[in-house]
């Protein structure tokens, strides 16, 4: 039986003993030292490498022959056969610090140039933007059917993703493309055959009244690959699911698979494995967003994520540690946002925790952190001192830099420049001007 390629990246990840092929290392630009989990792709054949950054390919013989490698904490690199001859291949470090923009944030010229703004004095060196929204609509000039004859495609926004991507890569931005996965109003209203039901065959609604689509369904998983495909071509540097997970839900739903436990588990991760085996002649990191508690929580929180399995199958695991999503807290920290201690705990601890759990490279984590006003423990402004108490706790877990979520996209004044910060410190000053 033919092995995917994933499992033959992983079959290769202790190994060193390598067959006859294309021999190389991969190393650190910087300092020259191996470079931890990199994965080297010629063709459709993928390899990981050794603990030392050294990795072997059946053929290579072809001087000309593109050779791609990437790795989490690096920028992805693309060089031929003749170079590993010659040399190791030498990947640059790079520590993301991204700002969510929405469909429509991207869109709008103020909100764009705000964040651009944010970008251009270092206070960030990253975007997230939404290529399909929380609503399934996807806003630029798809060549998907599907995506044309559920509706998806009534509002242009974006005239060109390719374009989009090349402006933020002419102004050194790392660019990420957010696709929200089973969560999906457009595809679950217009196709209710591939949509979650109740027991009695009606649609099931989430508490925002949005449907949401089966994971198990086959043309679900192949339309959203498609979109990171397109997301790929269109030279992002990442592609980033959102909402890959079953919904939470306090009643009895109805899938056209297995929704135990392990069913769940296995639903997720495959749908994650599918991804990354079409996504592999782009060498484009491939991330999933995960709840906070995931990190604590030893089952998969009851929609198909868990810690352990899913963090085998991408490049980077995004946990969302929004203090305000801890409502029940986390061990030694009941309140997340009683002090700025709590606030950098809840970060790093959740962070560390799931890294020891995982036995994980510290890089493949980046957390989604909370630029918004809290809405569970008393309504704290998020500010310059609260994000930078949450960066503080990823820094010091050593995890791949992080991403403000703000659903308003406004980032200028929780502090990421020393002039965004200054102004924050007199609007808050002119606040209590008798």
């Amino acid at each position: 039986m033919k092995t995917s390629l994933l499992a033959a990246a992983l079959l290769c990840a202790s190994s060193t003993v390598f067959a006859s092929g294309l021999d190389g290392h991969v190393v650190d630009t910087a300092t020259g030292k191996p470079v931890l989990d990199a994965l080297v792709t010629v063709g459709t054949t993928v390899v990981k490498g050794d603990a030392l950054g050294r990795f072997q390919i059946a053929g290579g013989e072809n001087p000309g022959l593109k050779v791609l490698a990437r790795a989490p904490g690096y920028r992805a690199g693309s060089f031929t056969a003749g170079d590993v001859a010659k040399s190791p291949l030498a990947l640059t470090p790079f520590t993301p610090h991204a700002l969510y923009l929405s469909v429509y944030g991207v869109a709008s010229k103020p909100i764009r140039e705000a964040a651009l703004g944010i970008i251009q004095h270092g206070g960030a060196n990253a975007l997230v933007v939404d290529i399909k929204s929380d609503r399934g609509l996807l806003t630029y000039p798809s060549d998907i059917p599907l995506a044309k004859t559920i509706g998806a495609r009534k509002l242009t926004l974006t005239h060109s993703l390719s374009d989009l991507v090349n402006n933020g890569h002419g102004q050194g931005i790392y660019m990420i493309a957010r696709i929200v996965v089973f969560k999906d109003a457009a595809l679950g209203v217009a196709r209710p055959d591939l949509a979650v039901r109740l027991p009695d065959g009606t649609l099931f609604h989430d508490r925002e009244g949005l449907t949401w689509t089966d994971p198990w369904q086959a043309e679900v998983r192949a339309y959203n690959i498609a979109i990171a495909i397109e997301a790929a071509k269109a030279g992002f540097d990442e592609v980033q699911f959102d909402y890959v997970r079953f919904p939470d839900a306090n009643t009895k739903l109805a899938f056209s698979g297995p929704t135990d436990e392990a069913g769940r588990v296995k639903g997720i991760t495959n749908f994650l494995m599918q991804a990354r085996t079409a996504l592999v002649p782009y060498n484009v990191f491939l991330a999933a967003d995960i709840f906070g508690y995931v990190g604590w929580n030893t089952n998969d929180t009851g929609i198909g994520q868990q810690l352990e399995s899913v963090i085998n199958v991408v490049d980077y695991l995004c946990p969302m540690l929004y203090p305000s999503g801890f409502k029940l807290g986390i061990p030694g920290h009941k309140n997340p946002m009683a002090t700025s201690d709590d606030i950098y705990r809840t970060i790093h601890l959740t962070l560390e925790n799931s890294i020891k759990r995982t036995q994980a490279n510290p890089k493949k984590f980046r957390p989604w952190l909370q630029a918004f006003r809290d809405y569970a423990f008393g309504g704290k402004i998020f500010g310059p001192v609260e994000v930078s108490d949450q960066i503080r706790g990823a820094d010091d877990a050593k995890t791949d830099g992080w991403i403000l979520w703000n659903p308003h996209n406004r980032y200028t004044d929780v502090g990421l420049t020393k002039a965004a910060t200054s102004n924050a410190v007199i609007k808050a000053a002119a606040q209590v001007v008798p």
